[in-house]
């Protein structure tokens, strides 16, 4: 509590305001970038398996979460906006000497975004107006789009953690900018690999755990276990290379931010044979309280050996340092991680065992009621992620070049919190309005199925074109040939 007085008492009063709506912002459209990176890959797995196996089934699913992917890009529109305006008018000391340098990774989410959008519409219009290859071709270049705009955010937010790429004048301004090196820092490649794969564990977990609520329900149908199977079979594949990749971007961490991985592991002092702390609390004086010691496994951990030199915080001055409430949060962040990520592999392993020794889906209880967790777990994960990057990267937005209080805004502090206020009202609202379409457009799709009669096979979504003949509908019923009868949603 006192080093944190202390902290903000040296700080700029914009400071708390500033980080606290960025913070906030931040963690909300993490929520919406997993549906957003990964969602689209899944769809077209889905699409692809119901094209080639002529399963309506999967191509029903496939428009179904074409659908949702709509809906979520809408939402993304208005949190990631907030988030671009937020960087010019919360943190006008990094863009107005950094911009020219790492800027270009801005530049190119946004050719991504716009892209995405036209790729979106394109291939929602084509259900049921496009021939089916088509159709599927159209869509191809959707993950790709997704992926390029991860590649944009990644690429700014590597920079600031390694930067690279310019020379500083007399004043200590960049000249000599190397756009090539700027993008592709040391710490690009691991950011960005880790990040993806996260993305496709997490929307897996996500899409995966709302049929295995419907399972848990009674719903056991064709169109929930392939609901589940899919998007499963995805995040399982991916969580044992996610945890390779997270191990390796540590790693990376240790080599070229000392300090922050000091933060991570709470490491006081320079040393070999440094112990492991599951949890606990790092005071200001060095001192560990709480949390379970492993004697010499951390520097087991970052060099496989128990003479692995750890660097300490105090290997650098106090104020060019996380302070110790800093390093707890990071601490406590990354090991929420590592065990959110340790017990996914655990469930991925149950999951393929089954498949491997019985060839079909498990059947206990237990499997599904975590399924249907292991999507909330896997966001509570990428959220912890962020903090452990951001916050053990403290004191520095730009690592080692500029202060976070160097760049923050001079509007003054009331008008933050008044900010952060509206904003927290507004976001309320939009991800009310997101949960509310999501929930009625699973009550149509219900109600559908319910009329579909039993037994009857459904009009494939893609069997008619716009311009070619329209099958005839037959004499007393009332429905139009406006596509196929929906079945049950979850």
């Amino acid at each position: 509590m006192h080093t944190m007085i202390h902290l903000l008492a040296d700080a700029p009063p914009q400071m708390l305001p500033a980080r606290s709506l960025m913070a906030f912002t931040l963690a909300t459209h993490i929520i919406l970038v997993p549906l957003g990176v990964a969602l689209p890959l899944i769809t077209l797995i889905m699409h692809g398996y119901g094209l080639r196996t002529g399963d309506e089934t999967a191509l029903l699913l496939a428009r179904r979460w074409s659908a949702v992917i709509a809906v979520q890009f809408a939402i993304g529109v208005v949190t990631g906006t907030v988030l671009s305006f937020e960087f010019g008018l919360l943190w006008p000391g990094l863009m107005g000497r950094w911009g020219d340098v790492f800027g270009l990774g801005f530049s190119v989410e946004g050719w991504a975004f716009f892209l995405e959008a036209v790729l979106i519409a394109i291939y929602l219009y084509g259900w049921r107006r496009l021939k089916p290859r088509t159709h599927f071709l159209l869509g191809l270049p959707l993950p790709a789009a997704a992926l390029l705009g991860a590649f944009g955010i990644l690429a700014a937010n590597s920079w600031m953690n390694t930067p690279q790429g310019f020379s500083l004048d007399a004043e200590g301004n960049p000249t000599d900018v190397d756009v090539w090196k700027s993008i592709f820092t040391p710490m690009f490649g691991p950011e960005y690999w880790h990040f993806v794969v996260a993305m496709l564990v997490t929307a897996g977990y996500v899409v995966a755990g709302v049929y295995a609520t419907g399972w848990l329900r009674g719903r056991r149908d064709r169109y929930h276990r392939l609901g589940f199977t899919v998007p499963f079979t995805v995040a399982a594949v991916c969580t044992p290379l996610q945890f390779m990749l997270g191990d390796s971007i540590a790693r990376q961490v240790f080599h070229k931010q000392p300090v922050k991985f000091a933060a991570m592991e709470i490491v006081w002092n320079t040393d070999t044979h440094v112990p492991e702390y599951l949890y606990g609390r790092l005071h200001p004086d060095g001192s560990i309280s709480g949390g379970i010691k492993i004697p010499q496994f951390d520097s087991i951990l970052a060099g496989f050996s128990t003479d692995t030199k750890v660097t300490g915080l105090t290997s650098v001055p106090a104020s060019d340092r996380p302070n110790a409430t800093q390093a707890t949060i990071a601490h406590w962040a990354f090991d929420t991680m590592v065990g959110i990520g340790s017990l996914l592999v655990l469930l991925a392993l149950w999951y393929a065992l089954i498949w491997w020794r019985r060839r079909r889906l498990p059947e206990s209880k237990w499997f599904y009621r975590v399924a249907a967790c292991a999507g909330v777990a896997s966001v509570a994960a990428v959220e912890c992620g962020w903090i452990t990057t951001e916050v053990g990267r403290q004191p520095w937005i730009v690592y080692e070049n500029m202060r976070v209080a160097e760049a923050v805004t001079a509007t003054r502090s009331y008008g933050l919190w008044i900010m952060f206020g509206l904003v927290v009202v507004v976001y309320v609202f939009v991800f009310g309005s997101f949960l509310v379409v999501l929930l009625k457009m699973r009550t149509r799709w219900r109600l559908a199925d319910e009329a579909q009669p039993a037994g009857s096979p459904a009009e494939g979504p893609e069997s008619d074109t716009p311009y070619g003949p329209r099958p005839a509908v037959p004499a007393g019923d009332s429905r139009a040939s406006d596509g196929p009868s929906e079945r049950n949603g979850s």
